[in-house]
C-alpha cells in the first residue's frame, strides 16, 4: 500500500473507533516499554480500544507519524483527536484528566 492509502486508511480507522492506539507490537504482547505502559493505563480503565500494530508495515509506521504530525509511539487518539503519547497519558492519568476523557467508553459501575 502507498502512503495516500495508508493515509486514507489511518483516518478511517481513527474517525470508526472512538479509542484507538498506535502502538508498537499488540496489547497481548507489547514491544517497547512506551507502548506497554499505555496499554496497561488503558487497560486501568477497562476501556476498549482499537490497536494497531505500527510494526507491520514500515509505510504503515511512517503514515501514522504523517498523519497525526507526532514523531514517536504509542500515539493515542480519542474520538478522532491525537491525545499524544505514553509520557502524556501518563501525565493525564495521574492528573485524572484521562479518566474523564474515557469516562464515555469505561464501563458502567452497577
Amino acid at each position: 500500500m502507498d502512503r495516500k492509502a495508508w493515509l486514507e486508511k489511518i483516518d478511517e480507522i481513527v474517525k470508526s473507533h472512538p479509542v484507538v492506539l498506535f502502538m508498537k507490537g499488540t496489547p497481548e504482547f507489547p514491544q517497547c516499554g512506551f507502548s506497554q505502559r499505555a496499554v496497561a493505563i488503558l487497560q486501568s480503565y477497562g476501556v476498549p480500544f482499537e490497536a494497531v500494530n505500527v510494526l507491520l508495515d514500515p509505510e504503515l509506521r511512517e503514515a501514522v507519524k504523517e498523519y497525526g504530525n507526532w514523531p514517536t509511539y504509542p500515539q493515542l487518539y480519542v474520538n478522532g483527536e491525537l491525545i499524544g503519547g505514553s509520557d502524556i497519558m501518563a501525565e493525564m492519568h495521574a492528573s485524572g484528566e484521562l479518566r474523564e476523557l474515557l469516562a464515555p467508553f469505561m464501563p458502567k459501575e452497577d
